[in-house]
């Protein structure tokens, strides 16, 4: 499989990371954009560096880089995430400007017909956001808001990232084995199965140097 991944200044970035990092790791071939302003945010928000972030990916292509090949229909992928999605991202899209490469290759996976998931990142919503919105689902977008979910008890930010992560592998027909499912009020109550150990862009166990560690911390935020 092969799958185009953008990073825009909305904030989440911390779930975009975590979703290159379980791409990786289901072997998933990615092709990365991380725009202007997601470096800000990738830069408040994770103790990642660009370079870290990058190296979890297969290619990487600049925001500016109009003949990249995600800029085509005729580059075979499997569809795209943009994990965060800026409004101005979403607006860009919907009206088929095409600014950057964002926007170019998303408005290819609308022509195409191929997935295009918006991890849609803003509260709360307008009239213009939700407009936005309405229109690119009839296009045939998946609008993902990062709402967290409860059911499953996450012990942290950490937890609500992967559910997240996960719901977006759904998207794609990805299966991430750290998902904890609904299956049930019965199995709600059972004990969960222990957490696996997580690893940074170098191998090594993340300490707080894992974005979605780092964010446990309340003064993180």
């Amino acid at each position: 499989m092969k799958l185009v991944v953008a990073m825009t200044g909305a904030t989440g970035a911390p779930i975009g990371v975590r979703l290159l990092e379980a791409l990786g790791e289901l072997g998933v071939e990615t092709h990365l954009v991380v725009s202007r302003w997601a470096r800000i945010t990738l830069a408040q928000e994770t103790p990642y560096t660009l370079r870290e972030v990058e190296a979890l990916a297969s290619v990487c292509h600049s925001p500016d880089d109009q003949g990249a090949p995600v800029s085509s229909g005729s580059f075979r992928t499997d569809g795209m995430a943009v994990v965060p999605c800026s409004m101005k991202t979403l607006a860009s899209i919907r009206t088929g400007q095409g600014e950057g490469l964002i926007g170019r290759a998303a408005d290819v996976m609308l022509k195409e017909r191929r997935r295009l998931v918006l991890v849609a990142r803003e509260t709360p919503l307008s009239a213009v956001h939700l407009e936005n919105m309405l229109d690119l689902t009839r296009m045939g977008a998946v609008i993902m808001p990062p709402v967290p979910a409860f059911y499953n008890q996450p012990d942290g930010i950490a937890d609500i990232v992967e559910h997240l992560v996960v719901r977006v592998l759904d998207q794609f027909g990805l299966e991430l084995p750290t998902a904890r499912r609904w299956q049930g009020f019965k199995a709600a109550t059972a004990p969960r199965p222990a957490r696996r150990d997580r690893h940074g862009p170098t191998g090594e166990p993340c300490r707080p140097a894992s974005p979605v560690a780092r964010l446990e911390h309340p003064t993180a935020l």
